[in-house]
């Protein structure tokens, strides 16, 4: 599988967590019991929703499980500085429903791949990596590493790496090279990815 599929297969793997979650409460505390529960959870979603029912189920999970605040202004980089309330708001809003709906539609890419949680390192910044393989039906297992932070609700992912390359500035390079290639300036990339999100 190519990384670029596997990366994708990786977010939509992340973006299951949230129903675990609510049955399972005690397992929040804890980043490799968080990681085990995605893993479980997005096989049931491919299985059981499909559709706007899908798409609606990943947005609930990426604003309950996930830093998407923290997240979209890393990787807006320093364009962040340049915008306004308004404007982030807007960008922060079309990042979370385009994501959902790209998720949404990139379950279809999951083919009997697994999840292997290993080791947690905290770091003395209270960031927790998670270590993982994906296992696939063919080929070499790929490593995955979760990034989590203590949020106020709780530990949330706040990046994936997948054989070291940070999902985040995957996300900023792609976003940069739009805002350079449409004027220098934000606007284009927040009205493209509201375009997106309407779709």
């Amino acid at each position: 599988m190519p990384l670029l599929a596997i990366r994708r297969v990786v977010l939509c793997l992340a973006a299951s967590a949230a129903v675990a979650l609510f049955v399972q409460p005690a397992s929040a505390a804890d980043p490799a019991k968080l990681i085990e529960t995605v893993a479980g959870e997005v096989i049931d979603i491919i299985k059981t929703k499909t559709g706007a029912d899908r798409q609606n189920a990943i947005k609930k999970v990426l604003q309950t499980n996930f830093d998407m605040n923290a997240m979209g202004r890393s990787a807006l980089g320093t364009h962040w500085n340049q915008t306004t309330e308004a404007q982030r708001t807007r960008f922060l809003a079309a990042v979370e429903t385009a994501e959902a709906r790209a998720y949404s539609e990139r379950f279809g890419a999951y083919a009997g791949q697994t999840l292997t949680v290993g080791k947690v390192t905290t770091r003395p910044n209270g960031v927790s990596i998670v270590d993982s393989r994906l296992n696939q039906s063919t080929g070499q297992p790929i490593k995955l590493e979760w990034e989590v932070r203590n949020g106020s609700q709780g530990p949330v992912v706040t990046d994936v790496k997948v054989e070291g390359v940070s999902m985040v500035m995957t996300r900023r390079s792609d976003f940069n090279s739009y805002i350079q290639n449409n004027g220098g300036t934000v606007e284009p990339l927040i009205k493209e990815l509201e375009a997106r999100a309407a779709r």
